[in-house]
């Protein structure tokens, strides 16, 4: 007996009210009443996770050398910070301004970020998720940079008019301390210096404050006298400043790539002029000019010659030389190019004291694509191997797919072939950046994500734990020929990208055979291998897809058992048993020289030697057809325990066995329709038109009675192009600007002129015919005209006869339809569990044969019989705009929910949850919805990100236990939850950045120099900047913002004992500060009455001895 729940009712109300949930009238709801739905809406909760990758667009970096924890921050205005292997955490500043400079408050668990917008944040990173305590908008003035003494509370910022004001960090206001610009510089300029371009104090004497103007002048600023001590004047801008560790010189970079040296008690001159890549002229004239030298750092160290790194200065005439690094080590000077330019550069030293030997150890290298840490202690200055997946964005993701609760056993066969696979070379040295601890993970399930990308390559992530690591990469390209400048180059008609790019991917997590389908048209079939192997041919079989009827050939050198299951027009040849010649030999032309049974690439003659991993199992082409390119696969599913791969497109669905590489079927989507006999054919009208783009689909526009005629589908083929056209105007209604008009196939969608294509494709064991009693192997297909059409296998149950008789074909008709092309389609049985297809256990290909044959095993899906005239499965479909519950096997719709009316499912999966099923939806307006099972019945509908981008659409994926992710950018994967567990587990699984250390000792300062005063001299900064000796800024200036993270992180990151220790010190805090403002408010009002006491008896004594007549 169910428990009444008042959230069902609710949700109930809900369903009614929207009209968008429906039953269908059918008999009864028996179904109801056998499957207990364990789903509740309470089972979900929409919220972010983690965010792997570079960050897109960096623009700025900064190190805590206590805490040890780097941060980076982005041109839209997102944090990326990063401890220990691992370890990362995103955050994001509100309204999306670029980061121009980022401080960290060292070993103090904070963070100041100044934005392009003027305004400056203060983070507090002690919680888990960093939070914004503080925030100050300038008003009046733009920020160009930013210092922060060690130690220090006060925040000195200079403008673009050449200012600059203090802040107090710990309270965010401004001090009324300013200094100008023209009294800075006074008369040794009669022009603007520009701005502010370097700010830092001298590691010796804290009073002392350096400012760096574009124009070229330095001034030393005595922040006691308010005055200037010594300006420095050079004729070139200048772009950074960095100070000699005993407070004596300091080096400027210049445009012009000089380093000039100065002493600080001789401005007249510098002390030494160098151009570091300029060609030195014999007679003495000044070098050539160089590239701008952004960036340079002076470090010293105790045991040997100082340290000088800087970014920029080559000559002009390299022209095309990437960016480089130049470290100059007394004598020496290494160049280290780099594969993207320099955003900027920070040298990691052992101490966070400016007034010592810095000891410097290696350097953090900003790229525009990379982050790349040197090893300065090692000869060569060789880098570090990053532990962050950093390099997502190797080549462009062009597919990805998410797998959780993987077998066990994957994630270290895939790091077992994969760690073969590291460079060598890297320093031996551990990651310096190793600050923070882990979380404490709950999820103890094994997750693995595949990227496909643009270049052909596949790489295996694993994603446990929200960490990410690069377990395996497999390239693709190697099994075809490399294609040479002198060669014929693929034709931009067929391809608008990479030959190679990856655009699906179907695997077998049990099997671990992976199947590619590329944008030339090729697929590849893989199985996994401990061992090394030589494959002297790799095997080929060339597929002619096409919609005529009229212009076919007959079956070529295929064999007996191919060409009795095979359709006419289909070309199976396999090169184990008939070589197939190359296409540049098979090639046909028509008169008019037109392409014809050409593939689009060429695979590789030579023999392919094979590392451990994934191998090559049979490469499938799809070749050209009268000059038409082959249309790009839409659609692919493979079957280990069949030992299938099918692949549909706008031309129709051709199925292949791996095993014995054989064509089995190969029809067209009207030929699905109309034809029980895969073997008739009737001619059709020929094609008309010619589409040049792998994306683009065939011709359906093929009138006449006879496609009518043939059509035996629920709708005829007229009927379902009317339809699809008013789909199409709704699409249109519903896309904004930025969304591109038509979609690709693999999201299932349709084009204008209503072609017909497979948009998915699905194994099972089920009952496809309503008459049958026990499920049998099936292939049901999806199309994009919302059809779903099944197909009967049968399989040899032994295996021994597997590789001698042939999977046997046959047609079952139409199962259902819906509006919108089909996306998804799942079976459950009758308790409401998901039926996963039939897969086989894998086993090495090429271990020896006794263990290959005690290994081997198929997993059945132990389906449950039919009695007759009783369902005992329900298949579950999804569209782009509607999901179905059919009945199996008297294919009777029992539920149906329209998902959306203005928009389109971009993305469906039905997933296994903790606590059951349901059906996961990312539609193009931004909404994530979950419908139970099997009544459909929405769970949960968030708008969470409009479709922006198409990467969007492309990357979306959902996984079991509540996990989806998605490409937010072209370097970064976002994951995300929608589970309520996950969600409440979060805070525990997430890293925390900070953790208690002790600062390091100050430097000892000596006997002698303590007495004589020749060490470091403090600055008491309160007596300067204070309100009490400053006063205070004007209002005008700068507004002063509180941040959401102050008090309510604190009471956010408070849990358990200590947390209520916590909330209660914060109330009595509150407390505490309201009885100070009502006890300043008390003496306020006493003073003024004293006051007032005062005044009115001055005034009875005024007029106290006075006549009236004398008032």
């Amino acid at each position: 007996m169910k428990k009444f729940n008042i959230r069902k009712v609710f949700d109930g109300l809900t369903a009614v009210s929207s009209s968008s949930s429906s039953a269908s009238p059918q008999p009864s709801n028996r179904e109801n009443d056998i499957i207990q739905e364990t789903l509740q809406s309470e089972h979900f909760q929409l919220c972010k996770t983690v965010r792997h990758g570079f960050p897109y667009q960096p623009s700025a970096m900064a190190f805590d050398p206590v805490q040890k924890i780097l941060v980076i921050g982005t041109q839209s205005g997102a944090l990326r910070l990063f401890g220990r292997a691992g370890l990362e955490c995103y955050c994001q500043h509100e309204g999306n301004s670029a980061v121009i400079q980022l401080q960290f408050l060292i070993n103090e668990g904070a963070l100041v970020s100044a934005l392009s917008d003027d305004s400056i944040h203060l983070w507090n990173l002690r919680q888990k998720i960093p939070a914004i305590l503080h925030s100050l908008k300038f008003n009046r003035e733009r920020i160009t940079f930013c210092h922060l003494p060690f130690q220090s509370k006060w925040l000195y910022i200079g403008t673009e008019r050449g200012n600059i004001h203090i802040v107090n960090v710990e309270s965010f206001t401004l001090s009324g301390y300013v200094i100008m610009w023209n009294k800075a510089i006074e008369l040794s300029s009669k022009n603007h210096p520009g701005p502010v371009v370097h700010i830092s104090d001298n590691p010796m004497d804290e009073g002392k404050l350096l400012i760096g103007f574009e124009c070229g002048i330095v001034v030393l600023w005595d922040l006691r006298s308010k005055k200037a001590d010594y300006r420095y004047s050079y004729d070139e801008a200048i772009h950074s400043v960095a100070w000699h560790h005993e407070g004596k010189q300091f080096v400027c970079s210049h445009s012009d790539g000089t380093l000039t040296t100065w002493n600080v008690r001789s401005p007249a001159k510098p002390a030494q002029i160098i151009t570091p890549h300029g060609k030195q002229p014999r007679d003495g004239r000044k070098p050539d000019p160089c590239k701008p030298i952004l960036k340079v750092e002076y470090k010293t160290a105790k045991a040997g010659e100082p340290f000088m790194v800087l970014s920029g200065g080559l000559s002009y005439d390299t022209v095309g030389r990437r960016a480089c690094l130049t470290v100059m080590h007394g004598k020496s000077t290494a160049v280290l190019e780099m594969d993207y330019p320099i955003v900027d550069f920070l040298t990691l030293c052992e101490t966070p004291y400016p007034n010592d030997y810095q000891e410097p150890y290696a350097v953090v290298v900003l790229l525009e694509k990379d982050l790349v840490v040197v090893d300065l202690a090692q000869t060569g200055y060789p880098s570090f191997e990053n532990p962050y997946p950093l390099s997502i964005h190797e080549s462009p993701v062009t597919c990805c797919e998410y797998f959780a609760d993987c077998p066990a056993e994957l994630i270290p066969a895939l790091y077992s072939v994969g760690s073969r696979q590291k460079r060598q070379g890297y320093s031996k040295k551990e990651w310096p950046i190793s600050g923070g601890n882990w979380g404490q993970g709950a999820q103890s399930y094994p997750e693995i994500i595949i990227t496909g990308h643009a270049d052909g390559s596949v790489k295996f992530w694993d994603a446990s734990a929200l960490m990410l690591q690069v377990l395996y990469k497999l390239k693709t390209a190697k099994v075809f020929e490399k294609v040479t400048a002198k060669e014929e180059k693929p034709s931009p008609d067929v391809v608008d990208e990479d030959p190679f790019a990856i655009h699906s991917l179907s695997w077998c997590p049990e099997s671990r055979v992976l199947c590619l389908a590329a944008v030339s048209a090729h697929v590849i079939v893989y199985r996994f291998s401990k061992h090394e192997v030589t494959t002297e041919t790799v095997q080929l079989l060339e597929v002619r897809m096409q919609c005529e009827l009229n212009d076919v050939d007959s079956l070529e050198g295929g064999g007996e058992q191919a060409s009795a299951v095979s359709t006419p027009g289909a070309s199976s040849s396999p090169q184990g048993s008939t070589p197939q010649p190359h296409p540049s030999s098979s090639s046909t032309s028509s008169s008019e020289g037109l392409r014809d049974n050409v593939p689009c690439l060429k695979v590789r003659s030579s023999p392919l030697k094979q590392s451990p991993g994934y191998q090559v199992e049979l490469v499938i082409q799809l070749l050209w057809v009268s000059g038409e390119p082959p249309q790009q696969i839409s659609s692919l599913a493979v079957n280990s325990a069949y030992g299938l791969v099918v692949l549909g497109n706008g031309n129709g669905v051709a199925v292949v066995d791996y095993l014995q590489k054989t064509l089995l079927l190969n029809v067209t989507t009207a030929e699905m329709h109309g034809l029980p006999d895969p073997h008739q054919r009737q001619p059709r009208s020929p094609r008309k038109g010619r589409h040049p783009s792998g994306v683009g689909l065939c011709d359906g526009n093929d009138g006449g009675a006879t496609s009518e005629d043939r059509c035996k589908s629920p709708t005829s083929a007229k009927m379902s192009r009317i339809f699809s056209m008013a789909a199409d105007q709704k699409h249109d209604d519903a896309r904004d600007g930025s969304f591109i008009h038509s979609r690709s196939s693999s999201m299932g969608s349709i084009d204008r002129e209503a072609r017909e294509v497979i948009s998915s494709l699905h194994f099972f064991e089920t009952l496809s015919r309503k008459n049958e009693l026990v499920p049998v192997p099936s292939l049901w297909l999806g199309t994009s005209l919302g059809t779903v059409l099944a197909i009967s296998l049968l399989v040899p149950s032994a295996s021994e006869l597997r590789l001698q008789q042939a999977v046997a074909v046959s047609f079952c008709g139409s199962v259902v339809r819906l509006k919108g092309g089909i996306l998804r389609m799942a079976v459950m049985d009758s308790t409401g569990s998901l039926v996963p297809p039939a897969c086989e256990s894998w086993y090495d290909p090429n271990a020896p044969e006794e263990e290959r044959e005690r290994t081997r095993s198929r997993r059945p899906t132990s389906p449950s019989s039919s009695q007759e005239n009783q369902d005992c499965q329900y298949a579950v479909v999804c569209s782009e705009k509607q999901a179905k519950v059919v009945a199996l096997p008297s294919q009777n719709c029992i539920y149906d929910h329209n998902i959306t009316e203005t928009s389109f499912v971009l993305r469906a999966d039905v997933v296994i949850m903790s606590a059951g099923i349901c059906v996961a939806c990312f539609c193009a307006n931004g909404h994530i919805m979950t419908l139970s099972l099997p009544s459909l019945r929405p769970l949960l509908d968030v708008n969470y990100l409009p479709l922006t981008d198409m990467r969007i659409a492309r990357t979306f994926c959902f996984s079991n236990l509540g996990q989806a992710l998605y490409l937010t950018s072209p370097m970064e994967i976002q994951r995300l939850t929608y589970s309520q567990e996950t969600c409440d587990n979060l805070q525990e699984m997430l890293g925390e950045l900070f953790t208690p250390v002790e600062t390091p000792e100050a430097p000892n300062r000596g006997f002698f120099k303590g007495l004589f005063g020749g060490g470091a001299q403090s600055l008491d900064r309160e007596d300067l900047f204070g309100e009490l000796a400053a006063g205070r800024a004007s209002r005008s200036l700068a507004q002063h913002i509180p941040g959401p993270g102050s008090m309510e992180g604190m009471k956010g990151a408070a849990s358990g004992v200590v947390g209520e220790l916590a909330r209660a010190r914060i109330a009595l805090d509150e407390r505490g500060q309201k009885l100070g403002e009502l006890e300043e408010r008390t003496a306020a009002m006493m003073a003024s009455a004293d006051a007032f006491s005062r005044h009115a008896h001055d005034v009875m004594l005024k007029y106290k001895d006075k006549k009236w007549y004398q008032l």
